[in-house]
């Protein structure tokens, strides 16, 4: 279909449902909303002005005075341009504006008139910028196409030579060019603009070239008034931006006119001692400059939108006519620092409906609010829904705007341009592609299938084929490439995806329709398969094929999405995982959400419906390490949900994960809040219109998600539970996170009572009692100090002889044993082994921190640098026991492992407990119980955390709100109910701990040892999430007594007794009930009976399920 049938099919959808639209918009009279105060002194600055003209010599003298005069009234300049600056800069910019004039005249094209002038204060107090500029057009050459996201990149002056060129004259002719950065005096304030003169017009200018290039200031292109100065804005350094369009044209032959900014630095009232309360008096909160200028109807405007977007997370926006005229206002309000670059992209919104500003205000306040204000009107004579009709969808696109306004296929209005809504969908298609296009293929599954993955060496060779396949295959770059080759490709995927999620018709004729949504009644939509179809036929390679073959297979495996929500802060999506490759991901998810943000992306996977994991923000260290860690943010967030997955095995809820990836410099924390509200959206029912509306679930069933802190989150949790309660969770929000303050919140936290060190030291005492090992005569070997959750609660719960501690500030070591007085107080005070008294060390002890260098041990050995020897410390130590409480993943792996064997093959330790996440790669493990040394993996050892946090969620959703703030929360001292809880989680870990202690050293025995430890306890992982999901969807539940029976036993008994079990039946979710039911007889059957029970065994067993406690 061409592009005019399908404007002109566009026009009537708009024309007929106008006549049905409610038109009950906020008015507002008609006036510019602010005082603009008339400048007195123009006559006289006028008079200065002309002089100043006429004394540089560069324009007849003859013509000054029509120049000056046209400059000052034929414009059509708003009063602030001539009240702000000096008469000198004032002169300048007429002298440009005629170079400008004369050079447009020689090249016989009115449209070359190009203005773009620009000044920065060098203090920071400000900026003023004049661009030319045509009503409705986004201007794609020269400074002026970027003068809203563009500055100076330094203050200081740099020097440059005037460059001549020559271009081609009309005719034979040709015209020799001066092209210069012409800055202006820097008593000015060292203003910059860009000439381009013909030497034949000025001859006088060439005795002035060393004045001016002495002051030049280059300009590059990048970021600007967005970036400088709204993006940065903070309540301690805020700028407020005006823009107005001049009323006259740059000249009798051109439609051009003047676009000119003033940026202010803000000045506001001091902030109170206690912070801004919430519903602030913008009297109170304004800028002076705006509290001067500003209109009571313009007060009371932004009153009401500052106070709702306190209300809310995301953008406030509202749309007001202009009694007797055509024009609309737009007013946006939303948090300072809630995306950037959103200034910049709402021009291009506005121009590609046809629509141009007369006038634009940013106005900051101190209590962290921006507020945006576009004066809008049709551009005359434009083939173009009326203004009516195009407000409403710039109202509606302008959230999906705020969360991707930096979009690389949103551009100026062409042909071939998308809409927002399309243009949005192609950026989160293009993240999608990027994780999930078939990178291995056939000929990695065929390798997979001859290699044995058991082998360490064969696995590391699987491993680095994976890689080098991921990192090489379809890059950003090369899926942009295919998405901006196909545009109308794109926009039949948009239509297939919106054909399903778009939400119902009688809600979009209430609030006018999107330019998205009349593209949907004009262009045919095709199934699947014919979509399916045309994509074969139409793309001639198989590279680009794929690309938009996973577009579709994005839009089938989408169950919901908030891309339709009037307003979010980032998009969310919850995928069905049945699309994920096998070879690749081996375990299917039970759930996946994607979310895309302007400023990060992040997942969210768990392998169970009721599912429970930390959100973990991955930071980048440069740009290399961003871009690898864009490409394995996916990988790494299912490898952690899997792991995850294995530890939760004896608790109700599944293994599950999130991650978060900030670009570089965004702000983590707000990364974190925009990805909890945008799955908050997915979670919680949508129940105010305009707001936050109902959307299409094609998973319908109610969804559940538990978070808890992970690296770079454990500040955030608290945040996250209270916005829940806020969005409305009633019900879920004391549950949402675990690791939150106690006593606000009811958190119990891991540190304060060993919880995971309760479960690690269930295997350290079990070995101690299976080889009969006194603890005070075993020395011990750790990683992770004294400042850490394992590592102080490791030192205050044992009594062995540690010989070495490693930890982020250095490596203490002391063949004797280290002083276990200086280690206690060091870990009463969390503090690292950098504070260890010296002088308590043996002759052969010593203490080398990272910071150190040249240092000699008492052996003799030379350390030339502190943090390389703690780099590799734990490689060189022996001991009878090594515990790592702390390090990096994968800090031994199979391309190191052999350092921990000596000479004569004898491993440095005998046993391991593995206390820290990942320490050791599985090859490594393997690696090392083939030479006999005793060791228990992380999933088996470390879950007293997971238990704890999950029990932490039971008190959560079994007390009511009431409840739970008298018995969880406190002032001073926990209650009598806390502690007792936190004595029954305590118990609960033991005792867990030590049955799957006892049930993976009976199986190994039963073996003979033919079997590693490590992989029995997979197993035993494995057999008994598999038992949990088929007993959770058997009918066993369903049989009332062995409910109340396993549940009786399950639910810790402070909680039975405080609100009783019928109640808690009752107030438990269905979903919660089966898994904890499941859980508990999986959990309980397996450590009886071991991996191998039988049929006959479980019958015995469950025929016991409905005793007493």
């Amino acid at each position: 279909m061409s592009e005019s049938n399908t404007t002109n099919k566009v026009l009537s959808a708009a024309a007929h449902i106008l006549k049905n639209e409610d038109t009950s918009a906020h008015r507002v009279e008609n006036s510019t909303g602010y005082n603009t105060p008339v400048f007195k002194g123009k006559d006289e600055q006028r008079a200065h002005v002309e002089q100043a003209v006429v004394g540089k010599g560069f324009i007849p003298r003859e013509l000054v005075p029509n120049e000056v005069n046209w400059f000052y009234n034929g414009l059509g300049i708003d009063d602030t341009y001539f009240q702000t600056e000096s008469h000198d800069v004032i002169a300048d910019h007429i002298m440009a504006l005629f170079g400008a004039k004369i050079l447009a005249f020689t090249k016989h094209d009115p449209s070359s008139l190009v203005i773009d002038l620009e000044r920065i204060d060098e203090k920071g107090q400000g900026a003023t910028f004049i661009h030319t500029s045509v009503p409705g057009l986004t201007t794609t050459e020269g400074p002026g196409a970027i003068c809203e996201t563009r500055i100076c990149y330094s203050c200081v002056p740099t020097y440059s030579r005037p460059r001549f060129s020559r271009a081609p004259g009309h005719g034979c002719a040709s015209t020799l060019f001066l092209e210069m950065n012409f800055p202006l005096p820097s008593r000015l304030g060292g203003s910059c603009l860009f000439l381009r003169a013909s030497m034949g017009l000025f001859p006088a200018l060439l005795p002035h070239l060393d004045v001016y290039t002495a002051q030049i200031r280059m300009l590059h292109d990048g970021s600007g008034i967005d970036e400088l100065f709204i993006d940065k804005s903070t309540p301690e350094n805020a700028y407020r931006l005006e823009t107005f369009r001049s009323t006259g044209s740059i000249s009798a032959a051109s439609s051009q006119q003047l676009r000119c900014y003033f940026v202010g630095k803000c000045q506001f009232p001091p902030t109170p001692a206690g912070g801004w309360p919430k519903k602030a008096d913008i009297q109170s909160v304004g800028d002076k400059t705006f509290l001067e200028r500003a209109t009571q109807n313009t007060l009371d405007v932004y009153q009401k939108i500052m106070h709702n977007v306190e209300e809310r997370h995301g953008p406030v926006i509202e749309v007001f006519e202009v009694e007797g005229s055509r024009e609309r206002r737009v007013v946006i309000g939303y948090r300072q620092g809630g995306t950037n670059k959103f200034f910049s992209a709402l021009s291009n919104l506005y121009h590609f409906y046809s629509l141009y500003s007369a006038r634009k205000y940013v106005e900051q306040f101190a209590n962290g609010i921006t507020i945006i204000s576009l004066y809008l009107n049709p551009v005359p004579n434009a083939n173009a829904p009326p203004i009516e009709h195009s407000v409403w969808q710039i109202k509606k696109e302008a959230s999906l705007l705020f969360c991707l306004p930096d979009n690389p296929f949103f551009l100026a209005k062409s042909p071939d341009s998308h809409a927002v809504q399309e243009a949005t969908y192609a950026y989160c298609g293009w993240i999608f592609a990027q994780h999930f296009c078939n990178r291995l293929g056939s000929s990695y599954l065929q390798l997979k299938n001859i290699l044995n993955e058991n082998d360490p060496t064969h696995a590391e060779v699987l491993n680095d084929i994976k890689r080098r396949f991921r990192e090489e295959t379809y890059t950003r770059e090369s899926i942009e490439h295919v998405i901006q080759a196909y545009p109308e490709l794109i926009r039949l995927l948009y239509v297939n995806f919106a054909m399903t999620h778009y939400p119902p018709a009688e809600d979009v004729r209430n609030q006018g329709p999107t330019l998205s949504y009349q593209r949907l009644q004009t262009i045919q939509p095709l199934s699947d398969s014919e979509l399916y179809d045309k994509l074969r036929r139409t793309v001639p390679n198989k590279f680009d094929l794929q690309v938009l073959e996973s577009f579709l297979i994005f839009n089938k495996c989408i169950l919901k999405t908030n891309f339709y929500q009037p307003t979010k802060v980032a998009l969310s999506f919850r995928l069905a995982p049945d699309f994920l490759p096998e070879v690749e991901y081996p375990k299917k998810p039970f759930g996946l959400f994607m979310v895309v943000g302007n400023d990060f992306r992040g997942f969210h996977v768990r392998f169970r419906d009721v599912a429970r994991g930390g959100i973990r923000i991955v930071r980048s260290r440069n740009r290399e390490n961003y871009s690898i860690n864009q490409r394995m943010l996916f990988d790494e967030n299912y490898g952690l949900a899997s792991t995850q997955n294995l530890k939760n095995k004896d608790i109700p809820e599944g293994g599950a994960k999130g991650t978060i990836l900030p670009a570089l410099g965004a702000s983590p924390r707000l990364c974190f809040e925009k990805y909890v509200d945008a799955i908050c959206d997915l979670l919680i029912p949508g129940q105010t219109p305009g707001i936050k509306e109902q959307i299409i679930d094609l998973y319908g069933k109610p969804e559940l998600l538990f978070f808890g802190p992970d690296e770079g989150t454990a500040d955030m949790m608290d945040w996250a539970a209270t916005h829940a309660r806020d969005r409305g969770a009633e019900s879920w929000w004391k549950s949402f996170t675990t690791g939150k303050s106690a006593k606000t919140l009811g958190g119990i936290p891991h540190d304060t009572y060993g919880m995971t060190s309760l479960s690690i030291r269930q295997y350290i005492l079990g070995i101690y009692k299976q080889y009969g090992l006194r603890e005070k005569d075993v020395t011990k070997v750790q990683t992770g100090g004294p400042d850490g959750d394992l590592g102080s609660n490791e030192i205050l719960l044992s009594s062995d002889k540690t010989v070495a501690v490693i930890d982020g500030s250095g490596v203490l070591a002391d063949p004797h044993g280290i002083n276990r007085e200086e280690l206690v107080r060091l870990a009463k005070l969390r503090v690292p082994v950098g504070n260890f008294n010296t002088a308590k060390l043996s002759k052969d002890g010593y203490l080398v921190k990272v910071e150190d260098q040249d240092v000699r041990l008492p052996s003799g050995e030379l350390v030339i640098d502190g943090t390389d020897f703690r780099n590799g410390a734990h490689l060189r130590f022996k001991s009878d026991i090594f515990v790592p409480c702390g390090g990096r993943p994968e800090a031994v792996n199979i391309s190191n492992v052999a350092a921990l064997v000596d000479t004569e093959g004898k491993p440095h330790f005998k046993y391991v407990v593995e206390g820290a996440n990942l320490f050791f790669s599985q090859q490594a493990r393997l690696f090392l119980e083939k030479r006999k040394v005793v060791l228990f993996k992380d999933s088996s050892t470390n879950k007293g955390g997971v238990t704890s946090s999950s029990l932490e969620v039971l008190a959560g959703l079994a007390l009511s709100t009431q409840e739970y703030i008298d018995l969880m929360t406190f002032e001073k001292e926990p209650s009598e109910f806390y502690k007792s809880y936190v004595k029954d989680i305590q118990a609960k870990i033991a005792g867990n701990a030590a049955a799957e202690f006892t049930c993976i050293s009976r199986e190994h025995s039963r073996l003979g040892g033919s079997k590693p430890r490590t992989t029995i306890s997979d197993e035993l992982s494995t057999t008994l999430n598999n038992l949990q999901a088929e007993l959770e969807s058997s009918d066993l539940f369903d049989d009332v007594p062995s409910r109340r029976g396993v549940l009786g036993r399950a639910i810790p008994k402070t909680l039975v007794d405080k609100v009783g079990l019928d109640t808690l039946m009752k107030r438990l979710p269905d979903p919660y009930q089966r898994a904890l039911f499941s859980s508990w007889v999986a959990s309980h059957f397996i450590y009886k009976y071991g991996v191998n029970g039988s049929s006959v065994d479980f019958f015995h067993f469950a025929r016991d399920l409905a005793g007493s406690k």
